[in-house]
């Protein structure tokens, strides 16, 4: 590269790759090119956005409940980033197989990693183990259709426990106390409705460990437990337990008051002799229970048959001590939701304890301790699975304002053409995606939901179905890739 030509010009933009294309990614994304210094002339970007699934949107797609009302509001802000055509998307590439990080340093002059946070965090219990305990996380994938799950998932269960009590534990217990028939109106596979439809269920009970004003859960997630239909929520009065600092948390902060208001006044409304509620499945709230054990029986060695908890009182702080009372529930399968965990990333120096890449801000630390120049980390990869998804943006904000810091001293890339990637990719046979392919995809699962509410309609069920996702990788890219082939 010579004097006449520095990296952040016309002739030569700054090259960066952003691997993930969920919120974190796109918000980086879309952030850098809004940035004051691109806005302004001074700096010009060329932006790659690779993700190793066919379609977009990661978190969004893969890991947000279908029956939640708020997601086609971020799916339509992530939309608007890609479809302006000054980001590439690039899918079906995974980093550390497709594509190295060698590779990316030799085409791009900055990598920014927001792969989030896929994994259930461990909990390390007896009986962990057991056929029927499952992680929540692989469940949230089974029933958002991701590619890399199998299709089908045990529901054999009449009484199911979730442990946790957070989003994504409700966002569990809802699916799976619900009505198969009454997400027909979402985007789930067929596949995931034909196993709900089968499951036996009667029971779900959520656990928590600390009391009702240290729930982890919003109060959009509570309020949506109350419009599953023909089920009925119950809670149990010895669990509403408010210490000092429950107090203090009630009286300032409004979402804590908001959901322990709800939470009363749902109690209070319940009635005193159970047998009265008449829905055939039921969802229980459960507070102040600690998961000692989960065990099998005589009648089926190896296989979930119930679960064990330490009783819990509230200290004084908002946190929670055991009391030495114990009880058992008879359950035949054991979810367990009390987080996510970052998985490592090759060549990329990891903090195992955190589940997070190494970084300072968002600048990507070696085994030192040392800023490695041009590598960048956003997202939970870069904070840990914590905060909803708008907390993302403050994220992004803060590694892309180093990144810019940074723009005069970072390893210059040996090949920056744009096309060089690309060139890259086609030669070790890459059956990579791109955002005409998704806008192909995207029209097919449409086309899919349509077509199945005609069918529904001529059937006498009055059912729309907007859209239907398509879950074998293998079609997802045909689709995509197909769809791109036609237009040309």
């Amino acid at each position: 590269m010579s004097i006449s030509t520095p990296v952040g010009s016309a002739d030569r933009p700054l090259r960066v790759a952003v691997i993930g294309s969920g919120p974190a990614g796109v918000y980086a994304a879309d952030i850098l090119t809004k940035s004051e210094a691109v806005k302004s002339g001074e700096l010009n970007v060329s932006i790659d956005l690779f993700d190793r699934y066919p379609a977009p949107y990661g978190l969004i797609r893969y890991g947000v409940a279908p029956d939640h009302p708020r997601i086609k509001g971020i799916v339509n802000a992530l939309h608007k980033v890609l479809d302006r055509g000054d980001i590439r998307f690039f899918g079906n590439v995974d980093y550390g197989t497709d594509i190295s990080i060698e590779d990316l340093r030799r085409h791009y002059d900055a990598v920014i990693f927001a792969t989030g946070a896929i994994k259930d965090a461990d909990l390390n219990i007896p009986g962990i183990e057991l056929e029927g305990s499952f992680g929540g996380a692989d469940f949230v994938s089974w029933y958002d259709g991701h590619p890399d799950v199998p299709r089908e998932w045990p529901l054999d269960a009449k009484e199911i426990a979730v442990l946790g009590n957070g989003n994504v534990a409700l966002d569990v217990a809802r699916v799976l106390s619900k009505h198969a028939d009454d997400l027909l109106v979402t985007e789930i596979p067929d596949n995931v409705y034909a196993g709900l439809k089968n499951s036996p269920v009667t029971d779900v009970h959520v656990f928590g460990r600390r009391g009702p004003a240290q729930v982890k859960f919003t109060p959009l997630e509570l309020r949506e437990l109350s419009h599953s239909k023909d089920v009925d929520i119950i809670l149990y009065a010895e669990d509403f337990e408010f210490d000092e600092e429950s107090d203090r948390q009630v009286q300032t902060n409004n979402q804590t008051k908001t959901m322990v208001g709800t939470l009363t006044n749902w109690i209070a409304e319940q009635p005193e002799d159970l047998s009265e509620l008449t829905a055939s499945r039921r969802l229980h709230l459960h507070f102040l229970h600690s998961p000692v054990e989960i065990v099998d029986s005589p009648d089926t060695p190896g296989k979930v048959a119930g679960i064990k908890f330490e009783r819990t009182e509230l200290d004084g702080t908002g946190n929670a001590r055991g009391t030495g009372e114990f009880i058992d529930y008879p359950v035949q399968a054991v979810y367990r939701s009390i987080g996510y965990f970052g998985s490592a990333l090759p060549d990329v120096e990891f903090d195992h304890k955190k589940g997070v890449v190494t970084n300072d801000g968002g600048r990507v630390l070696d085994a030192d301790g040392q800023h490695v120049p041009g590598l960048y980390a956003t997202g939970w990869i870069k904070r840990g699975p914590v905060g909803l998804i708008g907390h993302t943006k403050g994220d992004a904000l803060e590694t892309v304002t180093y990144l810019l810091e940074d723009r005069e001293n970072l390893p210059v890339a040996e090949v920056p053409a744009a096309d060089a990637v690309v060139e890259l990719l086609d030669a070790r046979g890459v059956k990579f995606t791109s955002w005409e392919g998704w806008l192909a995809l995207d029209a097919h699962e449409l086309a899919l939901g349509a077509a199945a509410t005609e069918a529904g309609t001529s059937h006498g069920v009055e059912v729309k179905r907007e859209r239907i996702k398509v879950v074998p990788r293998e079609d997802m890219v045909n689709i995509s890739r197909d769809g791109v082939a036609a237009q040309v």
